[in-house]
């Protein structure tokens, strides 16, 4: 078991970068804790798979420090780590049996038959994979070859980590629920260490207790499921999460009012304040098409907005919608009056979030 610190760590494919588009990582400080269950959550190109290729020591960085349990690991090869590696693609010998397949991690490193014995009934039941313990591996579906895969990982107890990088995406949909559930079930059981990268917003919130979002090399926020829905640090998390993600507008304070271009919005004097102190040109407010309250009649202090699309999903509804010129997203419950050609917005204040240079920043509550 081991406690994954990342200091001042950079990384480039270049010779000499010069700028900052030139590195795949951006210099970050970050703490995975000693059995911790984390994910690693962004776009495809964001810099995860590179991230979590330094930390098992495939990749050494461009510059800074991975230290496991506070020892600098730069210079160790894998190997020597102590770190287990699921891939993509499930990695198995086809011509061994999956019993032998999940001992060959016990085997190489000298440990007793009767421990490995042991060790590998314990995970072949956890993965439910006893019924095929004498089958040759070649002879497993897509799923069933993950899964032992997995089993390599989880073999050995002495593992500092675990480190997933998409180890779900040739498995059939039907079964993905199902795994990600075996994979929490399995931290629970054996409190290691453990990173899965992903590009799923289900997946992370499934499997991790905390989530890493990364957005062009950078951790851009860290926190549980809960608190990147509710409140994202930046711009490109409110989007990325939630489905539709965050609405957003570009706005200014002008001649005493807050604008979304030309359309005055109704905000508190706290948004009015907040926004005029902002000091750049690049503001934005943001909310949840499930925090904005709507209305299908004229109310006090609401926003008229054009309703141009209803997507009726059963227990709840989408509403696509134009305020001024910005396109924006509603949520509607079951229960709830459906507009019809017109809407009324209002935001609630504690459902707001003001971003400046695409970060959150406080606004001040009266």
């Amino acid at each position: 078991m081991a406690e994954i610190t990342l200091k001042g760590l950079a990384h480039s494919y270049l010779a000499a970068p010069s700028s900052p588009e030139d590195y795949a990582i951006r210099e970050m400080n970050h703490v995975w804790h000693q059995g911790g269950a984390y994910a690693l959550l962004g776009p495809s190109g964001c810099g995860k798979s590179t991230l979590l290729n330094i930390i098992s020591g495939l990749l050494e960085p461009s510059s800074g420090d991975v230290l496991f349990d506070g020892e600098r690991v730069n210079a160790l090869p894998p190997e020597a780590r102590n770190i287990a590696q699921v891939f993509q693609f499930p990695v198995v010998y086809d011509t061994m049996t999956v019993y032998d397949n999940l001992a060959f991690p016990l085997r190489n490193i000298g440990t007793p038959a009767d421990k490995v014995r042991e060790r590998v009934l314990e995970v072949a039941d956890v993965l439910e994979l006893t019924p095929q313990l004498g089958r040759k591996a070649k002879n497993l579906t897509a799923d069933e070859k993950q899964k032992v895969s997995m089993g390599r990982g989880l073999v050995r107890d002495d593992v500092s980590a675990i480190l997933f990088d998409e180890p779900l995406t040739v498995i059939d949909p039907q079964l993905k629920w199902k795994l990600r559930r075996k994979l929490k079930e399995i931290h629970q059981r054996f409190n290691i260490t453990m990173v899965y990268v992903t590009h799923d917003q289900l997946e992370a919130s499934t499997f991790a207790d905390k989530i890493a979002v990364m957005y062009q090399g950078q951790v851009v926020q860290f926190g549980t499921p809960r608190e990147l829905f509710e409140t994202p640090n930046h711009t490109f998390v409110g989007y990325f999460i939630g489905s539709p993600g965050m609405n957003f507008l570009e706005v200014a304070a002008r001649d005493g009012r807050v604008m979304a271009g030309e359309l005055p919005l109704a905000v508190p004097e706290a948004v009015h304040a907040a926004v005029a102190g902002a000091g750049s040109a690049s503001v934005k407010l943001g909310i949840r098409p499930e925090f904005v309250e709507v209305h299908a009649a004229p109310v006090e202090d609401a926003m008229e907005a054009v309703v141009e699309d209803v997507q009726d999903l059963g227990t709840y509804a989408i509403l696509s919608l134009r305020l001024g010129d910005t396109p924006f997203k509603a949520r509607i419950e079951e229960d709830e009056t459906l507009p019809r050609d017109r809407a009324w917005l209002r935001f609630p204040l504690a459902r707001l979030g003001l971003y400046v240079d695409e970060f959150r920043v406080e606004i001040p509550h009266e």
